[in-house]
């Protein structure tokens, strides 16, 4: 059994270079398609889009969406949710979106947030860019963008936070050897 003891946070590496990865990667998709809007999943994905925007000195409208109601475990697993608004600016139904999530792991969250956005509409086009993707799908997603790619164990959690410096990163698990 693992306890507290077990348990550490160490910090992965250098968030603003993953940042100017992902950027590299969505650059082409806003060249493309230069009216795409912007939507972020609550909590990670809202703080990686403001970010990005703001690096890429991008267009288009941001809104966000929580998707807590739309996951398919939130019965079991979420019995008292704590819920926030999501706030989409924009007319969904034909517009090209950037959906953007601080990380890809099972493809459980996009699936809810897929679910989420289709109930304001029908999208031309949705585009997934994520920070770090950290492999262990259970569901057949992928990123059309991704700042990074990490292999993790599946008992380790990410977690993207904002600051005053800039987006940070840092993995929590079992006491591990070595880089991530």
């Amino acid at each position: 059994m693992t306890t507290s003891a077990d348990i550490q946070w160490t910090t992965v590496g250098d968030s603003s270079e993953d940042l100017g990865s992902l950027a590299t990667s969505v650059g082409p998709i806003l060249q493309r398609e230069p009216s795409t809007h912007w939507v972020g999943v609550r909590r990670g994905g809202v703080c990686v889009a403001e970010a990005l925007r703001e690096q890429l000195k991008a267009g288009g409208e941001l809104g966000h969406i929580d998707i807590s109601l739309y996951r398919d475990d939130a019965a079991t697993h979420l019995p008292q949710p704590s819920t926030g608004p999501s706030h989409i600016p924009f007319e969904v139904e034909g517009k090209s979106i950037l959906l953007v999530d601080d990380v890809l792991h099972t493809g459980r969250t996009i699936r809810a947030a897929l679910s989420c956005l289709l109930d304001y509409g029908r999208p031309k086009r949705v585009w997934l860019a994520v920070l770090y993707d950290r492999g262990g799908r259970e569901l057949p997603i992928a990123a059309d963008a991704v700042g990074r790619v990490l292999e993790m164990d599946p008992d380790h959690h990410l977690e993207v936070t904002t600051g005053d410096d800039g987006l940070h990163v840092r993995r929590r698990g079992p006491r591990f050897n070595g880089p991530v």
